[in-house]
């Protein structure tokens, strides 16, 4: 499959999940909660990234592209009217970034979506919830895989930024781009690039980024799969307080 089929296919699975939840109502907003529980936990969880000169931009990319409880239907859109049109515009490089960007949101999406459905049959607070949504759901190595597709994802933005010319070659397309309709991909490429391109001007900065990132999401993840449901909470309470 070549990569305008590949996000085709990915945006298709999205937009169908997206419509049983605007035909379900109550089913969206439990979606909508599980996303925005999940974008204030990384602001918790990243407190001291966020606070940091040096890791403030990428924590931050982070949070608001793979983290962040953002409506991306705008993005989806033009992803799949013309994804085509990626293959011819854009460089074999920044055509396979958007089709990991494309598979990872497809991946996300489907989780979100099975933890709204049990989120609005759980009980107690939102953290009870959660972890009750988070274990019934499962899917260990889906959650290993997500969590790989977003260190892949910062690795690949740092390797890029290193291509001579790239980056210039990019900030040339920007007009091209949006009339193509692609402004939201370019916006996205053009934020990354920018952001580790920062991150590598620092010796060492990117790894440790990307190790802190790893480190504490799977922490977290490994709690929240063998941990009692109680201690999950108050985890989650505390690092939800900290965001505060």
């Amino acid at each position: 499959m070549d990569a305008a089929d590949t996000i085709r296919q990915c945006i298709a699975q999205v937009t169908l999940l997206r419509q049983q939840r605007s035909a379900d109502p109550a089913l969206g907003q439990a979606v909508q909660a599980v996303k925005e529980l999940q974008s204030t936990r990384f602001r918790g969880s990243y407190a001291d990234l966020l606070q940091s000169d040096t890791y403030a931009p990428a924590a931050q990319f982070f949070l608001a592209e793979l983290y962040g409880s953002s409506d991306y239907a705008a993005r989806d859109a033009q992803f799949g009217r013309i994804a085509g049109t990626l293959q011819t515009l854009f460089p074999r490089p920044v055509v396979a970034m958007a089709v990991a960007l494309a598979e990872l949101h497809q991946h996300t999406e489907q989780l979100d979506h099975a933890m709204g459905a049990l989120w609005r049959q759980a009980d107690g607070d939102a953290p009870a919830r959660y972890v009750a949504a988070w274990q019934g759901v499962g899917q260990r190595p889906g959650r290993a895989q997500q969590l790989a597709s977003v260190l892949a994802m910062g690795r690949d933005l740092a390797r890029l930024t290193a291509k001579p010319g790239l980056r210039t070659m990019l900030h040339m397309m920007r007009g091209p781009a949006r009339a193509a309709g692609l402004g939201e991909l370019q916006r996205f490429l053009e934020a990354g690039f920018d952001t580790f391109g920062q991150l590598v001007r620092t010796r060492g900065a990117v790894e440790s980024f990307l190790a802190t990132i790893e480190e504490r999401e799977a922490a977290l993840m490994a709690q929240l799969f063998d941990a009692p449901a109680v201690a999950c909470g108050t985890t989650l309470r505390h690092t939800l307080g900290q965001a505060r």
